[in-house]
């Protein structure tokens, strides 16, 4: 389901309010959604399907925020009750609850729900879920893959969502917030009451999410930059081999948004510090630049600035503040510790004087510097030392967030370790130090898509992974590769990796198609940053992550559960990863295709019936992407280099299909008006008859700071015959071998067998009608993995010249090989180029026969020739 953005002001004009600055949360509910019973109970109606229900022999009902739920007032639904022979029931659209008046605490006996979900379902308090469809864990540190020398298999946090179509939430015990400017824990009032929270969504997985949100906190959108390119190695980099990096950087033309600065960037001592009154020694925590590598880190940070590079420094606060921090004695100062000692302050993150003197001594002066945000990465206890039930990553996350949040007027951003339900509103994980694998990188995908099941939706994972096995001497190039273009079609884009000289994963370091596939994935990642901003936006606004698994659109097939390393990447896009090395070159993977739609395979070419499951098989610099018939999807061109800025160049491409929409979504992308500042652009097209397909490009909704008053577009149609003319708001306008600047035009790219379309200085506040008609009298289908065997055929060819450099080169390969640019250059001819092409295709076996080859190489190159087929 598409959300119509046209009534988007209407439908996310709630603005849930936050514990902190920006956007407060509320959490006191209307007060008609409340329904007592006696003194003991009360019911709050929060939503059709998510009701609230409370025993307090006390009466002393919560109205607090807790470190679960954050917001109760929500509009009132419509219900009813009614109280019969002692019961009362409240009954919605959705669900009736009956409770036993009088009879106390929640119990079997005397409270129970029913509802809808293939039949009716009855609840009560014994009733235990049996299939939840599980949510994340703190990280895959040490793990090979699921599985952990000294800890066994991976366990995994349930998630929200349960094949039985409901989920009881318990809140009883839970920390809450005072009501203070900083909001900070305190204890729960009653600890011994109950508070619970249930929800009835039947195979709508989407709504759990949704109404989940409504009361724990929306996911808050992450800067636009973050959606780029991470650079990241635990190395001791100094200042001179950052900048030599970078400029390698811009040498292969490869962007680059974030420079992650591991550890090093501090002092520190393990060895000649002693322990803290906690026992910790001073391990990897530190808070001073490390001057032998950053003498001038004001210049350095500065430099960055001047690049456009964001920045982020690595933090491990697990044993406070050190004696040789220039910070130390300022900071016990206002602690109220006793220097005489020398001994390391403590890290109290329960303490609010700590909390505010950690913020305001030691990483406040460096944000001034230019660093945009922090790693908080993990060394330390599992609970608060002085509050005993404060899980202590949860509350660092919270507090980093927050403090970012009251104090600055950029976007926050932390980068951080899961630590518990509610902590998707401190939004990026680090998953750690995961083995380097096969393993790792077939189960990553499952591992992300669970978590989006407790809205922990942007994990970042070491992309190509972290610690090698140790009789690992170097990279595996295709695994970093099918790594790196795993990570294209995850949340967020970061290579890492251990401190070992080998594990150099700079593009540069590979060679011949894996060069190619890694520079390839990377530039793939940057023209689909549009597409992939607007699905997080989505993100804040419906709960959905940009990883979902399958049965969040196909709840009610047996597939959906079964492909669980398969995802939907956004709304259009299907990816089926690939998690085992190449046989004989070749990756071979299962797909399904759910019905309801045909499906476009992007890197072959290849239009594919929805409703079967398919073996299919990918070179090097192929991936198994599948779009929807149909879609419209917003990209860039080659030539944005990092994601500061909105680019005036925006490409539309539209997908095979004979309907179809998308849409576009534009902010300031680092600040924090984007709840209420933003744009959106909605482009829908179908075909009108038989030979004539219309393209909308609707008036830009919405405006925020900085907004472009027109719009560059390049139009590309993919997978689509040579047109007989196209018309741009009735006025038809004319083919050209190069695409204009400065004037409409179009193109035939026959490499890419699509149309493209030049609409320079579009007014954003105009609709654009495009209407491409084609001759009835072409009969080719183009989507039949053409484009694949065209790149096969140039392949081929060009290792035909190095196997045999002095062959005469044959008449029919020739011909094979130069189709693509003769449909560009006659694409007049389009219809006979290709009757021709797939003719003489026939024909490459009994040619290569001919050639005279060692059987070796024949059969490599027959072998290659059969990886272009259809399954149509």
């Amino acid at each position: 389901m598409r959300i119509n953005y046209k009534k988007l002001p209407v439908l996310f004009a709630i603005l849930l309010h936050s514990i902190a600055a920006n956007c407060q949360y509320d959490a006191i509910a209307h007060n008609k959604a409340i329904v007592t019973s006696g003194k003991d109970i009360r019911f709050t109606v929060l939503s059709p399907g998510l009701i609230r229900m409370e025993w307090d022999s006390t009466g002393n009902f919560n109205d607090a925020a807790t470190f679960l739920v954050v917001n109760r007032k929500l509009p009132v639904p419509s219900y009813t009750i009614t109280k019969q022979k002692g019961w009362i029931k409240i009954a919605t659209a959705q669900l009736t609850l009956a409770y036993k008046e009088n009879s106390g605490r929640f119990n079997a006996a005397n409270l129970h729900i029913t509802f809808q979900n293939d039949g009716v379902v009855k609840w009560s308090p014994d009733v235990q879920q049996r299939f939840n469809l599980k949510g994340t864990a703190k990280g895959l540190d040490h793990y090979d893959g699921n599985f952990r020398k000294d800890v066994g298999e991976l366990v995994l946090e349930d998630g929200i969502i349960a094949k039985e179509g409901w989920t009881l939430l318990k809140d009883s015990s839970n920390l809450q917030f005072d009501n203070s400017d900083w909001p900070w824990v305190t204890n729960k009032q009653s600890p011994n009451s109950q508070d619970w929270y249930f929800m009835a969504y039947g195979s709508n997985y989407k709504q759990a999410l949704y109404e989940f949100s409504t009361i724990a906190g929306k996911v808050p959108l992450p800067p636009r930059y973050a959606f780029g390119y991470w650079w990241s190695r635990y190395w001791a980099y100094s200042d001179n081999e950052l900048r030599s990096l970078v400029n390698r950087f811009e040498t292969f033309n490869i962007p680059l948004d974030v420079l992650v600065i591991d550890m090093d960037w501090h002092n520190t001592d393990s060895m000649n510090v002693g322990p803290d009154e906690f026992g910790y020694k001073k391990g990897w925590t530190g808070w001073s630049w490390n001057e032998r590598l950053f003498p001038d880190p004001d210049n350095f940070i500065a430099w960055l600035k001047r690049k456009k590079i964001k920045t982020t420094l690595n933090l491990h606060p697990a044993s406070g503040i050190a004696s040789f921090e220039t910070q130390y004695s300022d900071f016990a100062k206002r602690v109220g510790f006793d220097t005489g000692t020398r001994k390391n302050i403590p890290f109290i993150g329960s303490d609010k004087i700590f909390m505010k003197t950690y913020f305001d001594l030691l990483l406040h002066p460096i944000e001034k510097q230019g660093v945009d945000f922090w790693w908080v990465d993990w060394q330390q206890y599992q609970q608060d030392k002085k509050i005993k039930e404060l899980p202590y990553l949860w509350w660092v996350n919270y507090t980093m967030f927050s403090d970012m949040e009251k104090n600055r007027t950029q976007r926050p951003i932390v980068f951080n370790r899961w630590g518990g339900i509610g902590n998707h509103r401190y939004q990026i994980g680090f998953s750690g130090d995961v083995i380097i694998s096969w393993k790792s990188l077939e189960y990553q995908p499952f591992f992300t898509n669970t978590a989006s099941n407790i809205l922990y939706g942007y994990w970042s994972h070491d992309l190509g992974g972290h610690k090698p096995k140790a009789d690992m001497q170097q990279i595996d190039p295709e695994l970093q590769t099918r790594w790196l273009q795993y990570g294209v079609f995850n949340p967020i884009f970061r290579t890492h990796s251990a401190k070992s000289a080998f594990l150099n994963k700079e593009v540069w370091n590979f060679r011949g198609d894996y060069f190619q596939a890694q520079y390839e994935a990377i530039q793939l990642r940057y023209a689909l940053a549009p597409y992939i901003y607007t699905m997080a936006r989505k993100t804040y606004d419906s709960a959905l992550s940009i990883c979902r698994p399958m049965y969040y659109d196909y709840p009610r097939q047996n597939q959906a559960y079964q492909f669980n390393r398969q995802y939907m990447f956004g709304d259009d896009m299907l990816i089926a990863p690939i998690g085992a090395p190449a046989e004989n070159g070749v990756s071979n993977i299962t797909v399904w295709l759910p019905a309801g739609s045909d499906w476009f395979e992007w890197h072959t070419g290849t239009l594919l019936k929805g409703g079967q499951v398919l073996q299919r098989e990918f070179l090097t610099d192929q991936y198994p992407v599948y779009i929807k018939a149909g879609a419209i999807v917003p990209m860039y061109n080659n030539a944005v280099k990092n994601l500061e800025e909105n680019p005036e160049n925006i490409t539309i491409t539209v997908f095979p299909g004979e309907k179809g929409a998308g849409v576009l979504y534009e902010d300031a992308g680092n600040d924090q008006d984007y709840q209420k500042k933003y744009a959106t652009t909605l482009y829908d097209g179908q075909l009108i008859n038989n030979n004539t397909y219309q393209l909308n490009i609707h008036p830009t909704q919405g405006s925020y700071t900085g907004i472009r008053k027109t719009k560059n577009y390049t139009i590309q149609l993919c997978g689509v015959a040579v047109p007989e003319k196209i018309r741009v708001n009735g006025n038809e306008i004319s083919f050209q071998h190069f695409l204009p600047k400065e004037n409409s035009g179009w193109r035939y790219n026959g490499k890419e067998l699509s149309i493209e379309i030049s609409l320079p200085a579009v007014q954003i506040s105009d609709k654009t009608i495009i209407q491409i008609t084609y001759q009835d009298s072409v009969k080719v289908d183009v989507n039949t993995g053409i484009k694949n065997q065209f790149k096969t055929i140039t392949a081929l060819s060009q290792e035909l010249k190095y196997k045999m450099p002095k062959i005469i080169f044959p008449e029919l390969l020739g011909a094979l090989e130069t189709t693509g640019i003769m449909l560009e250059y006659h694409p007049q001819q389009f219809s006979k180029l290709l009757y021709d092409f797939q003719k003489n295709y026939n024909r490459l076996p009994e040619l290569i026969q001919q050639l005279n080859m060692d059987e070796e190489t024949t059969a490599w190159f027959l072998k290659t020739l059969k990886l272009n087929r259809s399954n149509k």
